[in-house]
């Protein structure tokens, strides 16, 4: 199979993950630049912010015109999580790469776990909007607070275990903080954007030596697959988004773990 093929279809599951899930992008597309277009982990790495960057912009674009996005707390949970990324990012280097595995797989199957369990019912929907009446206030007493301090531990799980944290932000934002699933993707997709960014700047030096026929097509793909990816949002209910975005991280975590014990 041809590497530009193999860009397409890598770039439509990324897009669909992103777009329908709110996560989950970097997980797949770091290993599909390795494993299936044969990118170095640095390329690769460099790649995939690049590619994330921008597909997570179009979602967050098509989500914010159903507004479906929180600004305020998507916001705040960005940037209480940015410097305590980067400070046990530095952390992370001097521990053994299978404990940092098998850690993350762990913290990715509890998620997993929390988002299946039985949950409250869904806030009714205002006749004016279609949205929930906490999705036009976008605040709840201690919001902000805790939007705060639950940003800040995810900032330092996912610098701490070096991945990307979508698949932890829609998790957290749910079963935590009590968004609605489709609230919860829109405003994920927020945070990648604002993450994937100040991950790229003290990368940009590098960029110009990834291979662009791999990489503008793959990118073209991933938008075109979050398009759909929010379609794919529209059709389906909240629960059936939740119990499929925990099942993905439920197949990441095993993946993951497999692969800490084959060390």
């Amino acid at each position: 199979m041809s590497a530009l093929l193999l860009a397409l279809l890598s770039g439509a599951a990324v897009g669909l993950a992103l777009g329908g899930l709110g996560g989950g992008g970097s997980m797949l597309t770091v290993p599909a630049l390795i494993y299936l277009l044969g990118f170095t982990p640095a390329e690769a790495t460099t790649g995939g912010l690049l590619i994330v960057a921008a597909t997570s912009l179009t979602g967050l674009l098509t989500h914010a015109r159903a507004r479906r996005v929180r600004w305020r707390s998507g916001l705040l949970f960005a940037a209480a999580g940015l410097p305590v990324a980067a400070l046990l990012g530095l952390l992370s280097s001097r521990l053994p790469a299978g404990a940092l595995t098998a850690a993350f797989a762990l913290l990715a199957g509890v998620a997993a776990w929390r988002m299946l369990r039985p949950g409250r019912p869904a806030r009714p929907a205002t006749a004016s909007t279609g949205v929930s009446a906490a999705a036009e206030v976008d605040a709840r007493p201690a919001g902000a607070p805790r939007a705060a301090a639950v940003g800040g531990a995810l900032g330092g799980a996912t610098g701490l275990l070096g991945v990307g944290g979508g698949f932890l932000v829609v998790p957290a934002l749910v079963s935590v903080l009590a968004f609605p699933m489709a609230e919860a993707v829109g405003t994920s997709l927020l945070v990648i954007t604002a993450n994937s960014a100040a991950a790229l700047v003290p990368r940009l030096g590098a960029a110009h030596g990834l291979d662009w026929a791999v990489i503008a097509p793959f990118t073209a793909a991933a938008i075109l697959g979050a398009w759909d990816g929010k379609r794919l949002a529209d059709k389906l209910s909240g629960d059936t988004l939740q119990r499929a975005f925990a099942f993905v991280l439920l197949a990441v975590a095993a993946f993951m773990l497999v692969g800490a014990v084959a060390r």
